[in-house]
């Protein structure tokens, strides 16, 4: 008996890459020659002590910084010119001291308003506050909250924005493994949220396979089930991946 043929699964098309990159601060090489590329739908978690250029990886990612020598594309375009679809979570707050968390997303919303949003966290504030565990009636200054208050009004600053691409560095930064733990069910939910279109004349967006993350930090168990792929840095270089989502590449000796 002949079984009929399985049609294969499409393969998600890439939304980041770096091709032999490095980044040189004077003559000191924070990346040596690292290639490696994001899949649409993927979450990748990178791993390394201080120093390693995890926190370098993102900021090329996220078009804050440009490379010495290589290229990095996000949804086949510079960075810079894909801001829209990306968002990066920093380990200072990026917010506003003397404005509450309430305040501060409603003025982030207004700088970033224009067009049409998938999610409806991106449409109300109180609903991304609440889902990071904050209140939306708390009239506090940001400056008067605790570290892990902070962290997580940032967390919904980022998601405010409806990325496509999500780039977290440290985000368990001084939050209790509770706290933690709710930071990554909400990411894991984060992850199947629509992805966002902008009117019927917009061409097919990459990030239709699912949103993407890619999260640095150094307690790999809390991050372990957003791991579906692993990378880990040494020296500004990728020394080893596991997983199935990522694929990457790097030269120890810089040249």
């Amino acid at each position: 008996m002949i079984e009929p043929a399985h049609e294969a699964e499409p393969i998600p098309p890439v939304v980041a890459r770096l091709q032999a990159v490095s980044k040189l601060y004077g003559g000191f090489a924070a990346l040596r020659k690292v290639t490696v590329q994001f899949p649409a739908g993927s979450s990748t978690i990178i791993l390394g002590d201080n120093g390693a250029g995890k926190s370098t990886l993102l900021r090329l990612l996220a078009g804050l910084i440009a490379p010495t020598r290589g290229t990095v594309s996000v949804f086949d375009d510079t960075p810079h010119s894909q801001r829209r679809r990306i968002a990066y979570m920093s380990h200072e707050p990026m917010l506003y001291d003397e404005l509450s968390a309430m305040e501060n997303l409603r003025y982030f919303a207004h700088l970033q308003h224009g067009g049409d949003c998938g999610c409806s966290c991106t449409a109300s504030p109180e609903k991304v506050l609440r889902a990071v565990g904050l209140d939306p009636a708390l009239t506090r200054p940001v400056g008067q909250y605790s570290q892990g208050m902070r962290q997580r009004a940032s967390l919904a600053r980022v998601l405010q924005t409806d990325p496509e691409l999500l780039l977290l560095d440290e985000p368990f930064s001084n939050l209790d493994v509770d706290s933690a733990k709710r930071m990554v069910e909400l990411l894991i939910q984060f992850r199947s949220w629509p992805v966002p279109t902008y009117g019927p004349q917009t061409a097919p967006r990459q990030g239709a396979h699912g949103r993407t993350i890619v999260l640095t930090t150094h307690q790999a168990h809390l991050a372990e089930p957003l791991a579906e792929t692993t990378l880990t840095m040494r020296a500004g270089s990728i020394v080893s991946i596991a997983g199935q989502r990522a694929s990457a590449t790097s030269e120890e000796a810089f040249g």
